[in-house]
């Protein structure tokens, strides 16, 4: 891969447009909350997901919820660097937990930006990157960006960790790749992407000590906190699919989802169904473009792991959009599509997925449901 400059200046541009649809984003939830007389604050720091993250900065783990069909929610299910990050914002700053989650997801989306630009511009050029950062930014889930969840560092966390893998930086994508797991699940998408990097180099003859210090740090986060989850729950190695399984999560090769798109075409929410396959086509026919388009392997590695983890999950289907979150790869054939047209055209169309991105957010936080 070429070495390019990757300082504030070659990147402003992403950072910009990033920071943008975001800001877009945040006002239309202000205004929508404000007509329905709900805050744009709690919605975002202190609902579903997020205060479980709170809880575990404020108390640690051993909080669970038993359900009366026997299911136990514990807080084991959440990876620990989030709370860890959000104690260490809160302690010089004074702000509650929930608020410093955010001021981590401020942060985090920021770098995840940069770090989806980075990856873009080595593969297709610094345009590309820099549509690449702004289509993240505007997806339809893109509120979930912006809120103290964990998503944005994982994305960050990963995207550094490619990028690190892609130039041969191997302690640097081994390190990233073991912080990706301390922070989600799918942080073994990241350590496979950076064996798959490493065996490449290998392959064309590469050998160092970095190198294989690298791929012995990338599994270490998932593996110690799983391995801390089995020995707390006693048990064993499968302590942690235990506690998930209580959650109603596990891999199912995706027959529970499919299952649930077939009641949605069977009852009054047929439509609803039929998007749902849609969703699902579109999905499958973007990685296919990555691999016509001859991504480096451990993109296409990575981006089939976190694809696979989200649609063959049994878990909650409506939280499928935002676990594809960091399955950034996919959006970049669209970067390359838009870094092709016109300035004006392309950011035209960036601009209404934006306001679409917008509006849908505004009108998904204010449900019923968790994303």
């Amino acid at each position: 891969m070429p070495v390019k400059d990757l300082g504030f200046g070659r990147a402003a541009p992403a950072l910009a447009v990033f920071a943008a649809v975001r800001l877009l984003g945040l006002a239309v939830l202000a205004v929508w909350c404000a007509a329905a007389g709900s805050s744009p604050h709690t919605l975002l720091s202190a609902r579903w997901d997020s205060l479980w993250y709170a809880r575990i900065a404020a108390e640690g783990y051993g909080y669970e919820v038993a359900l009366p069909n026997g299911d136990v929610h514990s807080n084991l299910a959440f990876f620990p660097l989030l709370p860890w990050l959000e104690r260490l914002v809160s302690a010089p700053t004074g702000l509650s937990y929930g608020s410093a989650g955010l001021v981590v997801s401020v942060a985090s989306g920021l770098a995840a930006a940069w770090g989806i630009f980075a990856v873009a511009d080595l593969v297709h050029g610094r345009r590309a990157g820099v549509f690449a950062a702004g289509v993240w930014a505007a997806l339809p889930v893109g509120i979930v960006q912006s809120m103290a969840y964990s998503e944005s560092l994982f994305t960050a966390l990963a995207a550094w960790a490619l990028y690190g893998a892609l130039r041969g930086r191997w302690l640097t994508a081994g390190l990233l790749a073991a912080a990706a797991g301390l922070t989600r699940p799918v942080g073994a998408a990241v350590v496979a992407a950076v064996w798959v990097a490493v065996l490449l180099a290998r392959r064309h003859g590469e050998r160092s000590w970095r190198m294989a210090a690298g791929a012995l740090l990338a599994p270490a986060g998932a593996a110690a906190y799983v391995l801390w989850v089995g020995a707390r729950t006693g048990g064993g190695l499968l302590g942690y699919l235990d506690v998930q399984g209580g959650w109603g999560n596990g891999f199912d090769g995706g027959w529970a989802f499919a299952r649930f798109i077939g009641g949605k075409l069977a009852s009054s929410a047929f439509p609803a169904g039929v998007g749902l396959i849609a969703g699902v086509v579109l999905v499958l026919w973007l990685y296919a473009k990555c691999v016509r388009q001859r991504q480096p392997a451990p993109l296409l590695v990575y981006c089939g792991i976190v694809v696979a983890l989200a649609l063959c999950a049994s878990g909650y289907f409506g939280s499928k959009p935002r676990l594809l979150l960091p399955a950034f790869p996919l959006l970049l054939p669209v970067a390359l599509a838009l870094a092709r047209w016109r300035t004006v055209r392309a950011s035209a169309v960036l601009g209404a997925a934006a306001l679409v991105s917008a509006v849908y957010g505004a009108f998904w936080l204010n449900g019923s449901g968790p994303p």
